[in-house]
Parts: C-alpha cells; structure tokens; sequence
C-alpha cells in the first residue's frame, strides 16, 4: 500500500451502464449494452449471432446498428421510452443537431435493413434453459409478444461513477432529470472540497465530447485556484460550448427516461443484486416488514450492494425499489454510501514453476 500527496485533484472516473432488472437477466448470454459494444469493438466479438437489445437512449440504437453493420442478425430493438416523449424532447435535442441527424440516421438504417425497432415497449422477462432464447414484452397497446433470440444487450443509459468524489468528501445533491444522486459541482467543476474537482460522466453524463471540453475547464479552474495564469476567454468559450451540452443531456433524459417504474412491478422472486443474490422480494421487506426508511439500512438488513460490484449494478434499482414500497419519492431513500476498495481485484497467488 501507499498514498501519493497531492494539492490538486480532478477527478475523471466517467460511467457505467444503467440497469434495471428484469426476470432472467442473470442467464447466461444477457450482457450491458456497453459490454456488448466493448465486445465488439475491444475483440471482434458478437455477445450471439441472433441478438435483442433492450432498453433505451443513444448507446441502445448505437450498439444494435454496430452489430448491424457488422453482419450479426439483430432480431429487433425494443426501446421503453416512447416517440411522443422524443418529440416533446425535440427542442432540447436540437442544441446538438449533428448528433441528433446521427442519431435519427442509425434508426433509419436499422429499419432499412428490416430490423424490428418498437418503441413504448414494457419488458416483462428474459426466458430461456441455461441460456437466454427469448424476451418476453408488453407493446403500447397491451399486447404479449415473444421474441427469440440467442443473446440480449440491456441498458437504459448511463450512471455516473460517483465513489471516489464521495470518499474524498464530497456533497452531493439529488439530480431529478436523470434521478440520480450526483456531486454538488459550481460552473468550473469546483467540489465542495477544496483542491478537488470534477469532470467527464463522473460528475454528469454529457458523452465523450462534453467531458474533454469539462476536463480542460476543471484543468483551468485549479490553475487559476493555484494562482497561475489562465486565459478567461478559453474559460468563457468552455462554458458556453458545456451549456450547450447540459441542453442536449437534458432533452436525452427527457426523451429517453430512465424507466423508475418499472421497479413497482418486478416479480418479488426478480434478483436485483447479482452479487448477493438479493430479491426484490427481500428488498420489499426490509422496507416494509423491517422499516428500513433508506438504502443503507435496506443494505445493512439484506447485503444488497455489499458485493464486488459496490452497488454499480443494483443501487439505482434498489431505490426505486425501496421508494416505491414505503410510496416515497426516491429521493427521500437516499443512496448508498461508498466504501473501499472501489473495485476489489482478485488478488492471485504466484506459483513457482
């Protein structure tokens, strides 16, 4: 072990997908659709030659056109977020117009190439014997459908990684487009500790370009705190280039919703946290039968998030959960604490040959 001292620190730890569970997303064969799209891209592998991807927002139609134009037979699109909400969004939206036209012309594609892209969709289970061969889902109309497939990519945008900001100190404010708990950041990426910022998806999912332009702000913000000289005018320029994207963020969590409802009616036997192997069921009682008035006390009766993912997976689920069985707004059941290590490694013993 060790420590490095420091005067200064940005912060940058970016995003991970955002999940909500569903009956069968632990067989085998049902991946993030960010570990579907690394797969892909990292290793020339498709996640199945037959795959369904579920969810919503950008990386949704991102990942299922990629695996298109790879040649991998994509079964369909199921997206919970609905056309009218898009277009509600549409003004927002239109901050980014070249990256809306992107958009619009990945769904245009996938359509051309007779792929089924559904809209407004309830999700209802993955099925399948040792494998995931089918997703069950509900359309707009109330209609069952079965779809079959040999793999599934399942994501519903992206949560920020907010554990380091929290083990330094940081506060945090709950953000109620995106429902989520995040730092509490001024214009430049200052935190509310001094000597720390913040930058990229870690502190606010804005993508890949919002978070170089945010790393360069942060970066002139501590110079000027250290008292060396930074040009306004690149600050001024920063911020007004991120305005625009906060407007395009906005418009996508307002487009594409993270599906918080969806929580109210998992099955009780649905696993939520994969690592502990916690039921929504047990979730359920921790806050009904045993008063757990937020998550970490829900954590302390039922080891939800105490595994090696710390809660990435399961804790933005797990509120929604909770919330919904005390009838609270999320907000009222907090987040869970972060605790190190942050990301537990296997730790190997050397053999001698």
């Amino acid at each position: 072990t060790g420590s490095v001292p420091f005067r200064t620190l940005i912060i940058a730890s970016g995003a991970t997908d955002r999940i909500m569970p569903l009956p069968g997303w632990t067989l085998p064969g049902v991946y993030s659709l960010g570990g579907a799209q690394i797969a892909l891209k990292a290793q020339a592998c498709a996640i199945g030659a037959r795959p369904v991807f579920l969810g919503t927002g950008p990386l949704l139609y991102l990942v299922a056109w990629q695996y298109a134009k790879a040649g991998v037979a994509v079964q369909a699109v199921l997206d919970t977020s609905s056309l009218a909400r898009r277009l509600r969004a549409l003004r927002d939206l239109a901050a980014r117009p070249a990256v809306l036209a992107r958009g619009i012309r990945y769904t245009a594609a996938l359509l051309r190439r007779g792929i089924a892209v559904r809209t407004g969709i309830t999700p209802l289970a993955v099925e399948g014997e040792g494998r995931a061969a089918a997703v069950v889902w509900r359309d707009k109309a109330g209609r069952e459908h079965r779809t079959a497939c040999d793999a599934l990519g399942l994501g519903y945008g992206l949560r920020s990684e907010t554990q380091l900001a929290d083990l330094a100190g940081c506060r945090f404010g709950f953000d109620p487009v995106a429902r989520q708990w995040l730092p509490d950041l001024d214009a430049d990426g200052r935190s509310t500790v001094p000597g720390i910022y913040l930058a990229g998806d870690g502190a606010l999912v804005r993508g890949a370009d919002a978070a170089e332009l945010a790393g360069r702000l942060a970066a002139c913000a501590a110079l000027g705190d250290l008292g060396l000289p930074v040009e306004a005018a690149e600050t001024v320029r920063l911020r007004h280039a991120l305005a625009t994207m906060t407007r395009f963020r906005r418009g996508l969590e307002q487009g594409f919703p993270w599906p918080a409802q969806l929580a109210t009616d998992l099955p009780d036997e649905t696993i939520v946290c994969r690592c502990e192997a916690i039921t929504a069921g047990e979730l359920r009682r921790a806050g009904r039968d045993l008063a757990a008035p937020e998550v970490n006390r829900a954590k302390a009766f039922s080891r939800v998030g105490m595994g090696r993912c710390q809660g990435r997976m399961c804790g933005l689920a797990a509120a929604e959960i909770l919330a919904a069985t005390r009838g609270e707004p999320v907000e009222a059941v907090g987040r869970l604490r972060s605790a190190a290590p942050l990301k537990p490694l296997p730790v190997a013993d050397e053999v001698e040959a």
